[in-house]
């Protein structure tokens, strides 16, 4: 059996080094993320016989990789921020990044923005890195009436930016990138191809998922103007567990749209799943969406989005390794009540019905105690709300009473906590 043969391009100030390099090269690491970290790009060089010359610092790398058979793909344009030399061996390793992370996205800025758009941001922010600006459609015209940049680092800001828009900024090619962090599209709006990956193409892979973070949904605070700054809330998911968001936003719109970025972002950390593949996909890119095939059923059903990708090319070949999440799904957000819609009522009845044993029953929240000596609470048999479904099973029943309690029981701590904000705010006035 013949294997394909890895193969690169790379440029140093424009000039083609391939040749220099290619005998000389160790290894050759590239990693590709999504935003925050900036892209890397490591090579080592063997230099046994002196005459390795010490790059400079700034130098600009462009780089191709892929398989001889199949070409090259270009994965962009980095900047030399480490030379080190060692030895015995002498070896010459260089590292350069993306621009997000290097010399002006660092330093300390003060900037306001008024009255104007995501888009009009990152357009202002490129332009003073002498950047062009790439932002995706979904996020160029929201509305942004007043933000602030204090004492912070353009690198800085940005983040705080995608974490508001739950969206991602890089830089690559000399453009300033701002992109949906949940979305498989070119900042042009195109659709990111569908990578196939089986479990034969790899060699190792790791599976995973927890409850730790067992949110419903996420709960936003924000001031009503038009009815005397009366404090409200939204919720992006369900209400029962949510995740409360700490600050009081000005607006319905602002708080709206931290609530579903932030709902967004915990999704998908529900699940990950990592894999080394024995031959490397020049074409996996973060945000690409992955399909793949041949493990647990519950994996492949999954909806795989690429966070992480980091490629090498060394003697042992070319491999890539990949670290993916589950896509969010579509949110749906609602402004909360001040009412509250189950008056008088004290706990939630939910009736099951075995099919397969024929045991009937029903099930009571809340309860106190544990195993068979449970009992209700005071009050929770005096008018309990019973829901209309007919459930599989008793733990499907009981799960479905908790979430419905829980929903009661939140919204209304909401309200008792917004009640006594008013009177608060009314005895300050």
């Amino acid at each position: 059996m013949t294997y394909p043969t890895p193969a690169f391009k790379i440029t140093l100030d424009d000039q083609d080094i391939t040749a220099k390099f290619a005998p000389r090269l160790v290894s050759l690491s590239l990693s590709e993320c999504r935003g925050e970290e900036s892209d890397q790009l490591d090579i080592t060089l063997t230099d046994a016989d002196g005459k390795l010359a010490i790059p400079r610092r700034g130098a600009r790398i462009n780089v191709q990789i892929g398989w001889t058979d199949s070409g090259l793909v270009d994965k962009g344009i980095f900047t030399v921020d480490e030379v080190e030399h060692s030895g015995v061996p002498d070896l010459l390793t260089l590292r350069a990044r993306t621009a997000n992370l290097i010399d002006t996205f660092r330093q300390i800025n003060e900037y306001s923005f008024s009255n104007t758009t995501v888009g009009g941001i990152i357009e202002a922010i490129a332009f003073r890195q002498q950047l062009q600006a790439g932002v995706s459609e979904a996020l160029r015209n929201i509305q942004v009436k007043h933000m602030d940049q204090t004492r912070e680092s353009d690198a800085a800001f940005l983040r705080r930016l995608g974490k508001r828009y739950d969206a991602a900024a890089t830089v690559k090619n000399d453009m300033l990138i701002f992109m949906p962090a949940g979305r498989s599209k070119t900042p042009s709006g195109k659709d990111l191809p569908t990578i196939q990956i089986t479990r034969r193409l790899g060699d190792s892979h790791r599976f995973h998922t927890a409850e730790r973070d067992s949110y419903t949904g996420v709960r936003a605070f924000w001031h009503d103007v038009n009815h005397g700054g009366l404090r409200r809330s939204v919720v992006a998911g369900i209400p029962g567990n949510t995740k409360r968001l700490r600050t009081t936003y000005t607006t319905e719109f602002d708080a709206r749209t931290v609530a579903v970025a932030e709902w967004q972002r915990i999704q998908r950390g529900q699940a990950t799943f990592e894999m080394s593949l024995a031959l490397g996909n020049p074409a996996l890119i973060p945000q690409s969406p992955v399909n793949v095939s041949g493990f647990k059923a519950e994996i492949d059903s999954m909806d795989w989005l690429a966070a992480k990708v980091t490629h090498n090319i060394s003697d042992g070949g070319f491999t890539s390794r990949i670290e993916l999440e589950t896509r969010a799904e579509e949110v749906e957000i609602e402004r909360e009540d001040e009412v509250d819609r189950d008056p008088g009522i004290t706990g939630v009845i939910a009736k099951w019905r075995d099919l397969v044993t024929k045991k009937s029953g029903q099930e009571l929240e809340p309860t106190t105690g544990a195993r068979k000596h449970k009992k209700s609470l005071a009050g929770a048999n005096a008018n309990p709300k019973t829901l209309p479904r007919i459930y599989a099973s008793r733990q499907t029943a009981q799960h479905a009473a908790k979430s419905e309690w829980a929903k009661i029981t939140e919204r209304r701590n909401v309200i008792k906590e917004n009640n006594a904000d008013d009177k608060l705010d009314s005895s300050v006035v």
